[in-house]
């Protein structure tokens, strides 16, 4: 019996998980090809949602998909493991030993062959190579820096609250996330002190600091005027021009001499691709180790590998490392990839900006529409904006799951506010 074409998928975010669920609906279901998916987490979730399980006001035990219970409803396969290189003669990518806590190896460094290798590695917070940074400060790029920053947030909030004292958190990158995570903390503050007794919560301050002229710098300027007012109104104080030389145990330093003490420092700053692009060989990287890809989303130097989401980048025509546009490649991979199996040319992937929305928790949102025209904010306090954030990630899992599934998903969500807490306690 020969062989069936193996399409193997590396990275399970917005790009991966799609692109693995409508190939194995199709090409896998049909038997024209084996299709697998491969990531170092066993559960996907969606990444413009890390700032909220990072402050605890998502509960990501409803959020997250399994991998497996995934690949068994949608005919494809799924493995765990870490990319750890690749061999473009063989066709073979290495896969990292899959290690536990405590250091003990449950798998050991493993090969894998393709006839289609798609990467969709995702993207990372860039610290430039700023001095302390990697050692002092905690990045929130994926689920278990989320929960690993929610965590110390905790703990350290009851420290605060048990001494009356006051929690120092600053957050270096004034762009989406660290914008919304400033928000969503006062916002989980907000909601703990629900359930304090009547005991007065500790004091929160946060200090958001944006290297560039102003915060938000992807929309308009009227939203980051907007999104900044709103911010110094629920008590963040944010700071614009302001660039950090290095990082301690205590704080940050800035470029001007200015010291600003931080018992808790976040780094959400700039875009990089993971470091292991750069083990993948002599292939043509762009200045932040993303891949380069032609327009047809195929790498520079070979045919038979692609690059999709925030590890992509199209030289010809690049495209902001956003979840929309990653979403779209990995929409146009779906659709054409059957036919190029069989021969045919593919066609160049163009992208359709549909805009971009931001909601600073429960307090205002704002949205652009692909002409700049702007909606949100005003007195009902960016209700609209907010909404379209919400609709986004319900859209994301209806895809993903299903329509009778997805509607499960909403109601599951929707009871659970009347059994959990409204953010997390323990």
């Amino acid at each position: 019996m020969a062989q069936k074409f193996r399409v193997v998928i590396v990275g399970g975010g917005v790009a991966g998980l799609a692109l693995a669920t409508r190939l194995g609906n199709s090409i896998g279901k049909s038997g024209h090809a084996q299709v697998t998916l491969v990531d170092k987490s066993f559960a996907h979730v969606w990444k413009p949602m890390l700032h909220c399980f990072a402050a605890g006001t998502a509960a990501n035990e409803n959020d997250r998909i399994s991998f497996l219970s995934q690949a068994s409803r949608h005919h494809f396969e799924f493995w765990p493991g870490e990319i750890a290189g690749m061999d473009r003669t063989a066709k073979t990518i290495m896969l990292a030993p899959v290690v536990e806590p405590t250091g003990e190896v449950i798998l050991d460094e493993r090969k894998l062959e393709y006839d289609a290798l798609i990467l969709s590695i995702g993207s990372r917070a860039n610290d430039f190579g700023t001095p302390g940074v990697a050692e002092h400060c905690l990045f929130i790029d994926n689920l278990v820096e989320a929960n690993g920053f929610n965590e110390r947030f905790r703990m350290e909030l009851l420290k605060a609250f048990g001494n009356n004292e006051e929690l120092d958190i600053a957050i270096v990158g004034g762009g989406a996330t660290g914008t919304q995570l400033a928000a969503e903390l006062h916002k989980a503050l907000d909601l703990a002190s629900l359930y304090s007794f009547g005991k007065k919560p500790p004091k929160l301050k946060i200090t958001l600091l944006e290297a560039g002229p102003r915060i938000l710098p992807a929309f308009p300027e009227a939203v980051s005027t907007a999104a900044q007012k709103e911010l110094e109104a629920i008590g963040v104080t944010v700071q614009t021009a302001a660039m950090v030389s290095g990082a301690d145990e205590k704080g940050f330093m800035l470029k001007d001499g200015t010291r600003i003490p931080a018992t808790l420092r976040v780094w959400a700053a700039g875009v990089k691709a993971p470091d292991v692009t750069r083990k993948f060989g002599d292939l043509k990287l762009s200045r932040s180790g993303q891949l380069e890809v032609r327009p047809t989303l195929q790498l520079v130097e070979d045919d038979n590998i692609f690059a999709v989401g925030d590890c992509a980048f199209i030289a010809e025509k690049p495209v902001a490392p956003t979840a929309q546009a990653a979403r779209q490649q990995a929409h146009h991979l779906a659709r054409h990839i059957p036919a190029w199996i069989n021969g045919r040319a593919l066609p160049p992937f163009a992208f359709n900006n549909k805009g971009a929305v931001v909601a600073l928790g429960d307090y205002n949102g704002w949205g652009t529409f692909p002409g700049g025209k702007v909606f949100g904010g005003g007195w009902l306090r960016g209700i609209s904006a907010r909404m379209v954030h919400l609709m986004l990630y319900r859209q994301h899992q209806f895809e993903l799951y299903g329509t009778f599934r997805g509607l499960i998903s909403c109601l599951v969500d929707w009871l659970d506010v009347f059994v959990r807490p409204s953010v997390r306690l323990d």
